[in-house]
């Protein structure tokens, strides 16, 4: 048997304080005479994503915003899901949209999300966003990388002078945590299927970030003692177990701070959707002392 020496990070209680603090700055935002709106865009049956719709909703609820869930048919047209967009452009009360991902056959997401606006773009994924990011100037960033980011600064850990290697360059995780790791004054490495001797790459890390989509990918002997480990990867095994990216029993071993799959990473997304929406409604309504993170 593998011996745990690892600190184990609850992303559950990570998460709840994240939300706590969304709660608090919605109350005050709301004396103030503003409800954060958030508009959920479902299209589709797809299972998965009714299930992460209704944990959105209910997340949005408990932190006081003004939530609404549209369910549309898979048979939706380009121009009808188009014109919905727009119409929540619009629509003073909404601050935050949200279109659930991935959309059925035979629809354009990336012009879908092009057409968001994207002040309120709660993903963080309209080029302006990323634009901003890259930039590191204001905009909303997307949520899993930045649930990343705060599981390292409830940690404590400083990421100025470190070396963080992440494995994947999507852009909804691997290029916007290297670009918020960056800003914090970290060397990074992005890695991918084409890069050598991966193993020797990730033992450099100082922070490993796995977001590669392969279960259990990275072994104990990948990891440098006492690394910190972000496992973002969620896979489904035969036998129905959930995994992560990581081979966790033995990187446990070996890592100084690890996320768990599931209640690692996971939680900490729908979180900072929560905390996004609120600084979207801040920024809207010029209250920028009540934004998430000042």
């Amino acid at each position: 048997m593998i011996e745990t020496r690892a600190r184990i990070i609850d992303g559950k209680a990570s998460a709840q304080l994240v939300r706590a603090r969304v709660r608090e700055r919605c109350d005050a935002l709301k004396q103030r005479g503003v409800t954060p709106g958030l508009v959920v865009v479902l299209v589709g049956e797809d299972p998965a994503s009714q299930v992460y719709v209704k944990n959105k909703d209910k997340a949005a609820t408990e932190a006081g915003f003004a939530v609404r869930t549209l369910r549309r048919p898979a048979t939706i047209s380009q121009g009808e899901l188009l014109a919905l967009v727009r119409e929540l452009n619009g629509d003073p009360s909404v601050h935050g949209i949200l279109v659930q991902l991935p959309l059925p056959k035979g629809l354009d997401s990336d012009a879908i999300v092009r057409a968001l606006d994207p002040a309120k773009d709660v993903d963080g994924l309209h080029p302006e966003n990323v634009a901003a990011l890259a930039m590191g100037a204001p905009g909303l960033v997307p949520c899993t990388p930045a649930g990343c980011i705060e599981l390292c600064d409830q940690l404590g850990a400083k990421l100025a002078g470190k070396r963080v290697v992440v494995i994947g360059r999507s852009m909804l995780v691997g290029k916007p945590f290297a670009l918020l790791a960056l800003a914090r004054d970290a060397t990074v490495t992005i890695c991918h299927s084409k890069t050598a001797d991966l193993p020797a790459v990730c033992r450099e890390a100082d922070v490993l970030v796995a977001a590669v989509g392969r279960p259990e990918m990275v072994k104990a002997d990948w990891i440098r003692p006492g690394a910190i480990v972000l496992d973002v990867g969620i896979n489904r095994l035969a036998d129905g177990r959930l995994v992560g990216d990581v081979d966790f029993a033995g990187a446990s071993a070996v890592a100084g701070a690890i996320t768990p799959v599931p209640g690692g990473v996971g939680p900490m997304t729908i979180a900072m959707l929560m905390a996004n929406t609120l600084t979207a409604a801040a920024r809207r309504s010029g209250h920028l002392d009540l934004a998430y993170g000042r």
